[in-house]
């Protein structure tokens, strides 16, 4: 696809404001909507942009509309809600990337429901928070027809260091939420160790730089370091959408014990108030259950 095609973007959240900037300078025209009609607009002023106040209203001239929101509800919102994306008529081919994480069963769904309007569609979630966002490093994992895959990759390479088709429609989402049963397992690992050695007198201070260089040391370990020393749980993802993708994944049968006691904790933590804070304040759970 050429530079010059236009991008109806839907979601400005803490993933969706950096994704838009990065589409922009890579000389896409983009426009913009999001439920917080204020937001957008300051947004879109700030960027030499326009927002709409619809979903509908992103067409008729794109020629890719692009979602990244929290949800299933969200994504099925915009799409075939009253002003929907899918109740305008294209006056020209149209491919949608719904970017957000949601049941393989919501894209198939929306899938169906965009080609009876004519619509290409491919579910496209990314690997990756906030900073990956901002560099343009996130890894983007989709579900698709192959030919639609390769005409919008060059967007998806706007936004990603990677991106691999890796079949039909769902396909995307099922990855998805496998690398955050992963992270998410690894998030409570972590947790656990450093919570044992505090309470046998090594702090995090010392033992996390020796985690971070020995062999189960990686990336997710050290961009959590800091926030663990400093007790800083400032959201870049917040634990509440990791336990949504846990519960999506318990919906398609997860039943592993590692899989279902981070289930557990990420409930807990849920319920002890942390929900709306990083997913690194599963600590804070773990932390609260060994001093019982």
């Amino acid at each position: 696809m050429e530079k010059n095609m236009k991008i109806g973007f839907i979601g400005l959240g803490n993933m969706g404001v950096p994704m838009v900037r990065n589409l922009i300078k890579a000389g896409f025209e983009v426009k913009v909507y999001n439920r917080n009609e204020s937001k957008a607009k300051d947004f879109a002023t700030e960027q030499g942009i326009q927002a709409v106040e619809t979903p509908a209203d992103l067409l008729p001239d794109a020629d890719v509309i692009i979602s990244m929101l929290s949800d299933d509800n969200a994504v099925k919102g915009v799409y075939t809600g009253e002003k929907g994306v899918f109740k305008a008529s294209p006056e020209k081919d149209l491919v949608v990337i719904d970017m957000s994480t949601v049941a393989p069963e919501t894209s198939r769904q929306l899938a169906s429901e965009a080609a009876s309007a004519g619509i290409d569609y491919v579910d496209a979630p990314v690997s990756g928070s906030v900073k990956p966002a901002t560099d343009a490093q996130l890894v983007i994992m989709a579900g698709g027809k192959a030919e639609v895959f390769e005409k919008i990759k060059p967007i998806l390479l706007a936004l990603g260091k990677s991106a691999t088709l890796l079949g039909d429609h769902g396909s995307g989402n099922v990855a998805k939420l496998a690398i955050n049963l992963f992270l998410g397992i690894t998030m409570q690992g972590l947790s656990e160790s450093v919570v044992f050695a505090a309470q046998h007198g090594i702090e995090p201070a010392a033992l996390l730089p020796l985690i971070n260089e020995s062999a189960v040391g990686s990336g997710i370990t050290k961009i959590k370091t800091t926030n663990i020393v400093n007790r800083d749980f400032s959201p870049a993802f917040a634990l509440k959408l990791l336990r949504k993708d846990i519960r999506l994944a318990e919906d398609l049968g997860l039943q592993s014990p590692a899989g279902l006691t981070l289930a557990h904790t990420l409930q807990a933590a849920i319920e002890s108030g942390f929900g709306e804070e990083d997913m690194v304040a599963i600590f804070k759970q773990v932390e609260q259950g060994h001093n019982k």
